[in-house]
């Protein structure tokens, strides 16, 4: 297939340059932005009378054969082209003669792949939002399960306070809420339009950059035309809120693995979202939230490739910014597959609540209850504190818990102690008084859960 770019050269590009050079197989998904620019590029060309109405006709008409064969599988990429721009425009020419090659006026291929890219990932961000609020709403759907379902929250790995795991899966619900926020601000800065930067000088032809930004759904047109074909500011942005995503997933899916292990035996995983073992044939193993887990770094990487890329270039556009967008389609891709597969993995698993009950009544997280208890009483907390932890060691001394500890043994801490504090160190009792505005008590939690429901 004939480079864009021969006429100014006396032999061919050699065949394994050539191979390196192409990038056809990674910007061949950007077909439809390709084609949706070059339509509304060929709407304003005649609208400016640059060209004529009957070659824009001709124009559009066959951008959208090419869609349909494209969208059907009739026709494909040919690996022979040096990126889907080419291609779209080579393939455009031999259907309709010399008005194809009139499409190309007053752009740049450098323009011509900043707006691909910028729409392209616009709609990969929407369709990230749309994924972002389906776990939410899983997470809130087994959240609102289980707003009584007391279990041990922790700090360092160990047990320090009672809630219920509805407050612990709303936690995860505003980790998404906030990356849900980040993409639309992502998208705010990303929908300006690069179309009309040219190469990066812009052009002496009188183009109407405004009316192919409003075609294209774009808020305006870039300001400045250096900036505008060599700014990738969009996919490192977006690159860094989906290295967010991934790390907030990470951390839910190493807590699940935790949860639905022998030693902790919160949860259980569906068989349709685990594996076994080609050994060991007792075991259920947490692959797919260990592959979630996993997959967090790939994104981090390519968060990494763009800014590396990106440091030392100088303006305007350089090859070097090909390799864009395989790091941020990778990131893009990694996310989407996470977050498709979290929701339904969240949906069937088991919760097991009396483990989770279990393990809050042995670990003496109600110890700051006790000390709060002695506070009420008029005892100051720092001393309310150290007495409590008194009680606490000889707990453990004697294989005792506050709960089976006696008024008198009690008594015998603190004359303030009463019947009254067995009470206020029941798990549900703990759990229940703890309403302050996000706290976990079982009402609190569901007042987050509507007002989560509402954001989505």
């Amino acid at each position: 297939m004939e480079k864009l770019w021969t006429g100014r050269f006396k032999k061919t590009l050699d065949e394994a340059a050539n191979a390196f050079n192409a990038s056809i197989s990674v910007d061949s998904r950007m077909f439809r932005e390709d084609i949706a620019g070059s339509v509304a590029h060929a709407k304003m060309l005649a609208e400016c009378g640059i060209i004529s109405a009957a070659d824009r006709d001709a124009i559009v008409a066959g951008l959208e054969g090419i869609l349909a064969d494209m969208e059907s599988s009739a026709l494909a990429p040919s690996p022979e082209a040096e990126d889907i721009h080419s291609f779209v425009e080579a393939e455009l020419t031999k259907r309709i003669g010399d008005a194809g090659k009139r499409l190309h006026t007053a752009r740049s291929r450098n323009d011509q792949v900043a707006l691909d890219l910028r729409l392209y990932l616009r709609g990969r961000i929407d369709e990230l939002s749309d994924e972002i609020n389906d776990l939410i709403a899983a997470l809130l759907d087994v959240a609102e399960a289980n707003t009584d379902a007391v279990m041990p929250g922790y700090t360092h790995m160990q047990r320090g306070q009672p809630i219920v795991f509805g407050h612990q899966l709303c936690a995860y619900a505003q980790m998404l809420l906030r990356d849900r926020d980040r993409l639309a601000d992502c998208r705010k800065r990303m929908n300006v339009s690069p179309l009309g930067s040219c190469a990066l000088a812009g052009t002496t032809y009188p183009i109407d950059r405004e009316m192919t930004a409003r075609l294209l759904g774009f808020d305006a047109p870039c300001a400045n035309s250096i900036d505008g074909v060599s700014d990738r500011d969009f996919a490192v942005e977006l690159a860094a809120d989906c290295a967010i995503i991934a790390a907030h997933l990470s951390r839910f899916a190493e807590e699940t693995i935790l949860w639905c292990s022998r030693e902790f035996g919160f949860v259980e995983l569906d068989d349709a979202y685990s594996t076994g073992s080609s050994i060991m044939p007792q075991k259920k193993n947490p692959d797919i939230a260990e592959l979630v887990r996993g997959k967090s770094g790939r994104v981090y990487g390519d968060l990494t490739t763009l800014l590396t890329l990106l440091k030392g270039l100088p303006l305007a556009y350089n090859k070097d910014m090909q390799e864009d967008k395989e790091a941020i389609f990778d990131s893009v891709d990694t996310v989407s597959d996470c977050l498709r597969l979290f929701a339904p993995m969240l949906r069937t698993m088991k919760v097991n609540r009396a483990a989770m009950r279990k393990a809050a009544a042995d670990g003496f997280i109600n110890a700051t209850d006790c000390a709060d208890y002695l506070t009420k009483k008029d005892v100051p907390f720092r001393e309310a504190y150290k007495l409590t932890g008194g009680i606490v060691a000889y707990c453990i001394d004697n294989g005792k818990t506050l709960e089976t500890l006696t008024l008198e043994e009690y008594k015998g801490f603190s004359p303030v102690f009463d019947a009254d504090v067995f009470d206020a160190i029941d798990l549900d009792v703990c759990v229940a008084k703890r309403v302050s505005f996000g706290g976990t008590a079982p009402e609190s939690v569901k007042a987050q859960i509507s007002a989560m429901r509402d954001e989505i």
